[in-house]
């Protein structure tokens, strides 16, 4: 397989460099004063302890009843422990049936005091090592055409495409969920919410992203009926979910999007897409739908935006810019440097649609030791309120000390991006890095390692 870029740089010179022989010193740029990354972050009434944040990263290890196992406690333990500003929880499925994995978190009426006790147990944990408290937010979801709630998949559509249908077998005679279906979902993720606030949750996330649900209505032009076609159906679900939480679980209850903002797919099939070039992105025309939603996302009641783009299922490279691809997928058609970039220009055009209401980027697990510099500059430049990884949080649980306390990241522990994680989720998980964490998720089944451990050492 080809590679467009491998990470080799021995010093941030030696990224700067390749950053403007790609063209990119408008999107990517770094800064030696890491002071940004230690200011708290203020989230409607809250404020988080520093502006780093752990994205929503799925360990597909919850008990059959989809309840935290001991491996999902040990996870948000590092994590919480590691001192990130912001954690929020992995994709909980409001109910079983619309799980994307037989071991997903869900959320239900028996077992919703199990997620209070994790919620308790982060802020101890936390509270162990750190003056401070996070901020904590639960992603609900449904997992629309990717639902495989046992070992067979058991896709749920919204609407039908060309590309996504034969990556999870279905023909065009699929039935669509009708409107009144979709209404139901919307009921389940109110109570979902309102369960969620029973047990301590002050802040959840319709998960909107990657092709779920959510986000697959975004992209539902085709669509017939009352969620489909126009801007103003496509945005229904979420319009009425949000609202409807809103008011019927109070104001204790406050809201959180992650938003995909490019979904790298053809018109008329793709979210945030250029109708000529789909491949375009945002550049050099930049689809005004994701600003649009994102300033009604703020009306709706949303007091945090976090960043996502593509499908991890058909184009992982544009949301999770790699070095090795899962093994039998395709490389990546582009430069990591060229996916970073375009994250960074997303997060930064909907943060300055949205100056008052932070925004958690995301690309940064590609630059390895590097992301803190980054980090710092985007911030710094108000191109995003909050640096958020995902990756990297399963490698180096501790990246928000070391660059809180010492200033830098050990290049021995950082993220390579090798796909050994996504290839531990495709093979059915649990989730985990094969390369920092091997005692826990085992030996890779590849070159993995070796490789691995090459970039790692530059």
């Amino acid at each position: 397989m080809a590679v467009h870029g491998t990470f080799r740089y021995k010093n941030l010179g030696e990224l700067r460099q390749a950053v403007e022989a790609l063209g990119l010193e408008d999107d990517i740029a770094f800064s030696d004063d890491l002071t940004p990354l230690r200011r708290p972050v203020v989230v409607g009434p809250f404020r988080t302890p520093n502006a780093l944040g752990i994205h929503p990263m799925e360990g597909h290890d919850a008990l059959g009843d989809g309840s935290p196992s001991e491996l999902t406690l040990r996870r948000y333990e590092r994590f919480a422990r590691g001192g990130a500003g912001l954690i929020w929880i992995e994709a909980v499925a409001v109910r079983p049936e619309w799980r994307a994995h037989p071991h997903q978190l869900c959320l239900t009426a028996q077992n919703q005091h199990d997620f209070g006790r994790l919620r308790e147990r982060i802020l101890d944990w936390h509270g162990q090592e750190w003056d401070t408290e996070p901020l904590i937010v639960l992603q609900l979801t449904h997992s629309g055409r990717f639902t495989r709630p046992t070992a067979l998949r058991q896709p749920i559509i919204a609407s039908h495409h060309p590309l996504l249908d034969r990556v999870v077998g279905v023909d065009e005679d699929h039935p669509l969920l009708t409107d009144e279906e979709l209404e139901d979902i919307e009921d389940a993720f109110v109570q979902a919410g309102r369960r969620a606030l029973e047990v301590g949750f002050r802040l959840v996330d319709v998960k909107s992203c990657n092709g779920y649900l959510s986000s697959e209505l975004l992209g539902a032009f085709t669509r017939p009926g009352r969620y489909g076609g126009s801007f103003e159906n496509r945005t229904r679900f979420l319009r009425n979910t949000l609202r409807r939480m809103k008011k019927e679980c109070g104001h204790d209850l406050h809201l959180a999007v992650r938003l995909n903002v490019y979904d790298g797919l053809p018109h008329p099939y793709g979210w945030g897409v250029d109708r000529g070039n789909h491949r375009r992105g945002d550049r050099p025309v930049a689809p005004t739908e994701p600003v649009k939603l994102a300033k009604s996302l703020v009306g709706w009641g949303t007091e945090i935006i976090n960043i996502s783009a593509g499908i991890p299922y058909y184009n992982p490279w544009i949301g999770r810019p790699f070095d090795r691809p899962v093994e039998g997928k395709q490389s990546a058609p582009e430069h990591p440097l060229e996916g970073v970039a375009r994250l960074f220009r997303m997060a930064e055009r909907i943060q300055r649609a949205v100056p008052q209401t932070p925004v958690v980027g995301t690309g940064y697990s590609w630059l390895r030791q590097f992301l803190g510099q980054a980090g710092a500059h985007n911030l710094a430049n108000g191109r995003a309120g909050l640096v958020g990884v995902g990756r990297e949080a399963f490698s180096y649980p501790d990246f928000a000390r070391d660059l809180l306390c010492e200033g830098r990241l050990d290049k021995r522990r950082v993220c390579v991006t090798c796909s050994g994680c996504s290839e531990l989720m495709a093979k059915g998980g649990p989730v985990g890095c094969l390369l920092r964490d091997r005692e826990v998720y085992g030996k890779p089944v590849s070159s993995i390692s070796q490789e691995s451990s090459n970039q790692g050492g530059s």
